[in-house]
């Protein structure tokens, strides 16, 4: 038999020696919430800072309110049901607009990225919308939609699209070509292409444009609940900024911010369980 010495043992497999196959090792316990300790302290920094510039006199109590008055402004609108009311319109806007504008824009990046025709064509367009921000159509879409959710939903979708798109088609267009005719010279239909070539290579890019497409999505949702609405976050910063109630507006900041590290969170949580291959 060529290939083999003679009084030689071939070397078996881990499974053949009844022994587990190697994986990676599992990650340390803790390990997660280790990395929380940065964070959390710089946290704890600002609210320091924040008390002791409230307490000092050098700005007025009515401008800036201590974190306890926020504390209680944010309880109080917690506990007659403002708060979940706020942000569940909020929360209804922003994801039918982050789901639309999210959908439309990777599918548009994925084609004029794999396609340089369609690239030629499309870029010059969403170049020029690009630096035309969502806040200077809210007269437009109430002209044309009125003062309803479809106008809100169009917004937030719109600045959504704008910013997906560009992550999306920067990441399909840097996978190497060589890749793709390989892969075609395999025999590989343009379906498995796009599933087992495209996608993986392209899939840290389109993590990254969910990400960034999502802190847009509650910028447009400020932008549109300021330009006509009857409930939302901004809405009720708007209302509590007519009447000078600071901490209500610091409360409803909080939230805001909150509101958006948690998304960000989630989906970082999500790339890395689905597309572990990114250092993202």
């Amino acid at each position: 038999m060529s290939g083999a010495n003679p009084g030689t043992t071939p070397e078996r497999t881990p499974e053949e020696r009844g022994a587990a196959p190697c994986t990676p090792p599992p990650h340390p316990p803790g390990r997660g919430l280790a990395g929380l300790g940065p964070a959390l302290g710089a946290a704890g920094v600002v609210l320091a800072l924040w008390y002791l510039l409230a307490h000092s006199g050098s700005v007025a109590p009515g401008l800036l309110p201590t974190p306890g008055r926020t504390a209680a402004a944010l309880a109080d609108s917690a506990r007659s049901g403002t708060l979940a009311a706020d942000l569940g319109a909020s929360l209804t806007r922003a994801g039918q607009g982050f789901a639309l504008g999210a959908a439309i824009g990777s599918a548009l990046g994925f084609t004029t990225g794999y396609l340089p025709v369609v690239s030629a064509a499309v870029t010059p367009v969403v170049s020029f919308l690009r630096p035309i921000p969502a806040i200077a159509l809210v007269p437009l879409a109430t002209a044309w939609f009125g003062i309803g959710e479809s106008a809100k939903r169009l917004l937030i979708a719109y600045a959504v699209l704008l910013a997906v798109w560009l992550y999306v088609h920067d990441g399909v267009s840097r996978v190497p070509v060589s890749h793709l005719r390989a892969a075609r010279s395999l025999g590989a239909p343009l379906h498995r292409r796009f599933t087992e070539v495209l996608l993986p290579a392209a899939a840290p890019a389109v993590l990254a444009a969910l990400r960034y497409g999502a802190s847009v999505a509650l910028l447009a949702l400020v932008a549109a609940e300021l330009g006509g609405a009857d409930s939302g976050l901004a809405y009720r910063l708007q209302v509590d900024g007519q009447f000078l109630r600071v901490d209500r507006m610091f409360a409803g900041l909080l939230v805001l911010g909150v509101l958006g590290v948690t998304v960000d969170l989630v989906l970082a949580a999500v790339g890395r369980r689905f597309v572990h291959w990114s250092a993202s």
